[in-house]
């Protein structure tokens, strides 16, 4: 079945209201923090308040007196049994040489690295036992010089070993000679110095971890809020704890909200789970919101230097990128991958720029480990083309909108200079869309009316790309993975014709659990009420990469389709067995089996119970039972892409911006429920302008001490900082998965923050401002107004 033949199916594009929310509405929910085990006793982390310190010694005995602890665990407890934690992205250098990847010890050993490295865990009977403990714990720190800004990397005291100079890798992409060949002819060159400024992921339920051990069976199980359970496993059991796969079961409940956050394996989890053996019961730590602040993997913060090469017409010529990428003190689990793969592979944008050098160099510094979030890598390749796109557009005297028609891809499939290959797309459609749902026509009458008041309007463009779900599993392989990207599907048909659906796949809000139930729906015919779908139990799977990447329906959705065609297949065989028909000759539509050409015809509810009842069909050519897995490994990325436009205004004597309008249109390939992705744009659009006016996560460059570690300091936009949003969308299937789909999780978050800003700076052009960098803050605004020349 093709892309087109199954957006033709009924319940595909209906707004389905979501099968999962009545149990969320209604507080049923089951959440890691609301599982209670029997014998759980509770986990505190002590966590270090410098940012870089050697440990000198650890005295737990007057922690370990008090009533009702456990037991106090140090690194000094795990030498020898326990590993540290794994990178799953090898990066190769340009010299050849692989990354340098220091240990990352569980709990630290012989150092701290950043403020909130853990150091010892106290496990007690209550929680409270266990803080009023975890405070009793005297560690004996010898203070070290912090090095917090990535600028300042190479010049601060060593954090590993291993990196001495503070450097992980220096990797690179593309043709520098014929780079520096298109910059010598070149008609005019615009540059552009720019950050992309730290964040918090805040999802709105801390990470949560409860480990349990089976000393009858010796298995393990790990409760964890977390995006992709088996990969979860895969990690802790082969590389850290070094225990057999089948041994150990992790399942992720109801998780509220990951944003990238909860992909990765963090100590905690190989913690609790490594403890729950030591002391035979269930250990359960969760994490309060100073903790998340201070442990979660933050995300972005690079520091870009840009230069595009045009002709007199503003047609690009080459590209020149050199980023510095903060990693943090510690590899994450696919922190490597975020400024290389996932950054510079995207600076094509929708652009048929033909030469691009990119060139990556990544520094420990003393901060929490910063990955993959909400985009990974695409937001920042974004921001940093759409800004600089903008302004070459006001150097050259041209429209935001018309440099970028004149540089549009046009024609697909397209091989950019930078690996990727676009199947598909149609980028002018997106910009005329949205400059009519924005009435662009109209900004210079609103324009004229904001001055009249003593404001300042401006517009700003943003055309975005995004690839979606990483793939194939052999490229990525050689590119640096160390695991597989495909995903599994397993359709379990009942004797009633009712369907359970098993994902590898994981849903923490994206509403899987009523769109895939759509797509099986569709493809059978069936009441949507009559399929179920489980997730997140490495128990009840077969197995899985979990949800990250907006991979969900074009991986996770493409493996249940190619499951689906082999239950067509069986059912078709039982259908003409039935009927007294060649197999060939039976079609298969809305739900019925019907032989060609007659008016015989049977439901599938009745193909499904001739599959469990055997003397209906010959068992020496049919197994029993309607059951079938299959894996889907993409044979390349989505492509979903799209243009923002935003109109602000701005007080310039305060500072204020705000937001007047908003228009996003984006092709998503198929849509399977346009309600679903309407909230999903909603709410990347909403994080997007979080990043590009109030959220900034700051070090004390001096101490490493954490500034913004609480909701009291750490701005996080409000419903009225967010303006009501105008969406359209654009079609163009992917040409590569049987459901045309490509993701849209993200691409509010990646396609709005340098629409944010061009409209801010286009606004202050007049007043001298050239530059700034998000987040564009009154203070910061006011203070840029009073800086520029006049």
């Amino acid at each position: 079945m093709g892309a087109s033949d199954f957006s033709s199916l009924p319940h595909i594009g209906e707004s389905l209201r979501r099968k999962e929310d009545l149990r969320y509405l209604t507080g049923a929910g089951q959440y890691t923090d609301d599982i209670q085990l029997p014998n759980q006793k509770a986990a505190v982390f002590v966590r270090s308040p410098h940012a870089h310190a050697r440990i000198a010694g650890i005295d737990t005995k007057a922690a370990e007196a008090m009533a009702g602890v456990r037991r106090v665990f140090t690194g000094k407890d795990m030498e020898g049994k326990v590993n540290g934690l794994p990178c799953g992205w090898l990066i190769t250098g340009t010299d050849g040489h692989p990354m340098k990847e220091p240990p990352h010890p569980v709990l630290a050993q012989g150092k701290v690295r950043y403020v909130g490295d853990q150091v010892a865990m106290v496990v007690a009977d209550t929680l409270q036992q266990a803080r009023d403990a975890a405070e009793a714990v005297q560690v004996d720190y010898e203070p070290l010089p912090a090095v917090v800004d990535v600028r300042d990397a190479s010049k601060g005291t060593a954090l590993h070993d291993a990196a001495p100079d503070n450097h992980c890798y220096k990797w690179a992409i593309g043709d520098k000679a014929q780079v520096d060949a298109a910059f010598a002819k070149a008609a005019h060159v615009t540059r552009l110095d720019i950050t992309n400024n730290r964040l918090v992921p805040n999802a709105i339920e801390p990470r949560s971890a409860i480990g349990a051990y089976n000393r009858a069976t010796d298995d393990y199980t790990l409760y964890v809020a977390n995006q992709n359970p088996h990969v979860e496993r895969l990690l802790m059991t082969a590389f850290v704890l070094g225990l057999p796969e089948h041994k150990v079961r992790v399942i992720a409940p109801d998780v509220g909200g990951g944003f990238g956050s909860k992909i990765f394996l963090y100590a905690e989890d190989v913690a609790v789970t490594w403890a729950a053996r030591q002391l035979n019961c269930a250990v359960k730590w969760t994490a309060d919101r100073s903790e998340s602040f201070l442990t979660d993997a933050h995300g972005r913060d690079h520091v870009t230097h840009a230069e595009m090469a045009m002709d007199k017409d503003g047609k690009f010529l080459a590209l020149r990128v050199h980023t510095d990428a903060n990693l943090g003190a510690y590899l994450s689990t696919f922190s490597t991958a975020v400024p290389t793969i996932l950054y510079a592979t995207l600076l094509a944008g929708q652009y048929t720029t033909p030469q691009i050098h990119v060139e990556v160099d990544a520094w420990f510094t003393n901060t929490s480990p910063v990955d993959a979030y909400r985009g990974a890598g695409r937001p920042e390749a974004t921001y940093m083309l759409e800004r600089l796109v903008s302004r070459c557009a006001w150097e050259m005297g041209l429209a935001q909108d018309e440099i970028r028609r004149r540089n549009f891809i046009t024609s697909f499939p397209y091989q950019t200079p930078v690996a990727l290959q676009y199947d598909t797309g149609d980028y002018p459609a997106c910009l005329d869309k949205a400059n009519e749902l924005a009435d662009a026509a109209g900004f210079a009458a609103r324009k004229a009316a904001s001055e009249a008041r003593g404001l300042r309007r401006g517009i700003g463009y943003s055309s975005y790309i995004e690839a979606c779900g990483i793939a194939p599993s052999n490229i990525a392989g050689a590119l640096g993975a160390r695991a597989g990207l495909f995903e599994c599907g397993e359709i379990r048909v009942h004797p009633t014709g009712s369907v359970t659906v098993f994902t590898g796949s994981h849903s923490h809000g994206q509403g899987h659990e009523t769109t895939f139930a759509q797509v099986v729906a569709a493809r059978l015919g069936i009441p949507v009420e009559n399929v179920d779908v489980v997730h997140g139990d490495t128990g009840r799977v077969p197995f899985g990469m979990g949800t990250y990447g907006s991979r969900s329906i074009s991986v996770g959705g493409a493996a249940i389709m190619k499951a689906l065609d082999k239950i067509e297949a069986k059912a078709r065989k039982i259908a003409a067995h039935l009927m007294e028909a060649s197999d060939a000759d039976i079609e298969f539509s809305n739900g019925e089996f019907k032989v060609k050409g007659t008016d015989k015809k049977i439901p599938f509810g009745q193909v499904a119970l001739t599959a469990y009842v055997p003397h209906n069909y010959p068992l020496d050519k049919l197994e029993p039972g309607l059951n079938e897995t299959a894996f889907y490994d993409p044979t390349n990325f989505t492509f979903p892409a799209g243009t923002h436009i935003c109109e602000v205004e701005v007080d310039p004597a305060t500072g204020v911006v705000r937001i007047d309008r908003f228009t996003a249109v984006d092709d998503f390939g198929t849509i399977i429920n346009p309600m679903i992705v309407e909230g999903q744009v909603h709410g990347g659009l909403a994080q997007g302008i979080g990043q590009a006016l109030m959220e900034n996560c700051v070090y004390d460059k001096e101490t490493g001490q954490l500034l913004t570690g609480s909701m009291m300091d750490y701005a996080m936009p409000r419903a009225m900082d967010i303006p009501s949003f105008t969406l359209g969308t654009v079609c163009t299937p992917c040409t590569h998965n049987p459901l045309g789909t490509k993701g849209c999780g993200e691409a509010g978050a990646i396609g709005s923050p340098p629409a944010v800003m061009n409209a801010v700076l286009d606004a202050l052009r007049d007043l001298g401002v050239k530059d700034l960098d998000m987040p564009a803050s009154s203070d910061r605004v006011w203070e840029a107004i009073h800086a520029a020349p006049h």
